[in-house]
């Protein structure tokens, strides 16, 4: 078995103009403050980070990570979630997602999709740069329009579409593989790899793509009603990331999973920050130990009720006080005695007559 690594904080939420969270140097010291050791990067946050020099310069990854770890802190992952739903966008969606693409290519579907594939590839380089071997992104969405069969869906969209999906990620994957990094897609509702069933139709046409693996959030489980405990047994050789976000599911006489159209305060189904929600981490820590995940234990706050920096703060502590560090022996070993084979045979009754 082997330890989890953190606390770290995925700074997705948190990076803005306003200071401490408006520089790389301010916003890892704000986040060694509140008590973790790594942060998970967003690499379109150009504030803090530059994807297109990272990507052609080891020194500037180099100097990167010596800023963060001069303030105690190490670049644990970067995502590239924004671009890679951008990989796959059903026309339906194309006007609201432009806005995570760079204006140049907006109101292009075509050019912003190729954009892009170069913007996660980049992501790669960059990863491999600051000696990252795991990559965080999402797989974008051709068929979620369809998630529910009304009317009945026209036979074979769905496998057109994952057909698709893979066309578009297998060479992002191979490039991956060139850069020794593992892609892993958070498994979230929205993108078309959003449960385990959608994930293995997607590693299915990719003939189980060695690159092809998972953000592991329960969060997103606890809102679809799955087993997220069953799922770490299933996909243990799959899960390369970890994210550490609560959640609830509270269903009513009202709503119940789609949430009714209501905003996330009012939602049977919520994001909460660590501690809040009805996710048992004791139990998921335990899991992500008897698999031997040695990756890093990720806060992503989200919650609709509790401000941000009270949530990172109790995060970084929630994330310590559910580390495991592994045992090394047994505790019944006080009780063991020498052996032998002739010994044993004899306990047996299995000794020569």
């Amino acid at each position: 078995m082997k330890s989890i690594k953190g606390p770290a904080l995925f700074l997705g939420q948190f990076v803005s103009d306003i200071a401490p969270f408006n520089s790389w140097d301010s916003i890892t010291k704000w986040a060694a403050e509140c008590g973790y050791i790594g942060v998970q990067v967003p690499s379109w946050a150009g504030n803090i980070f530059n994807l297109e020099i990272a990507a052609k310069s080891k020194d500037y990854c180099d100097e990167f990570r010596g800023v963060a770890s001069s303030n105690g802190i190490e670049v644990t992952e970067l995502s590239s979630h924004l671009q890679g739903q951008l990989v796959a966008v059903h026309p339906a969606y194309d006007e609201i997602f432009d806005g995570f693409a760079a204006e140049a290519v907006r109101g292009n579907p075509k050019a912003r999709q190729k954009w892009a594939v170069d913007q996660v590839k980049k992501a790669i380089t960059a990863s491999k740069h600051l000696g990252i071997t795991e990559h965080a992104t999402f797989s974008g969405a051709l068929a979620w329009p369809y998630i529910y069969p009304w009317p009945q869906r026209p036979a074979g969209l769905i496998e057109t579409a994952f057909d698709e999906l893979a066309k578009r990620w297998k060479p992002i994957l191979d490039y991956a593989d060139e850069n020794g990094v593992d892609v892993c897609y958070e498994i979230h509702p929205g993108e078309d790899l959003h449960d385990g069933n959608s994930f293995e139709m997607f590693l299915e046409r990719l003939d189980g793509h060695k690159r092809c693996n998972m953000l592991y959030d329960p969060s997103h489980f606890v809102l679809q009603c799955m087993d997220y405990l069953d799922h770490i047994d299933i996909y243990a050789d799959r899960i390369k990331m970890f994210h550490v976000k609560d959640a609830e599911f509270n269903p009513t006489g009202r709503q119940g999973v789609y949430g009714g159209y209501q905003n996330w305060v009012n939602r049977a189904g919520r994001f909460r920050s660590l501690g809040d929600g009805q996710v048992d981490f004791g139990a998921i820590f335990s899991k992500m130990a008897t698999i031997d995940f040695d990756g890093w234990a990720v806060v992503e706050w989200e919650c609709a009720i509790k401000h941000p920096e009270d949530g990172a703060r109790e995060g970084a502590s929630f994330v310590k006080d559910h580390i495991i560090s592994i045992t090394p022996h047994a505790f019944d070993d006080f009780a063991n005695a020498e052996t032998n084979v002739a010994a044993n045979k004899r306990i047996l009754g299995l000794e020569d007559k």
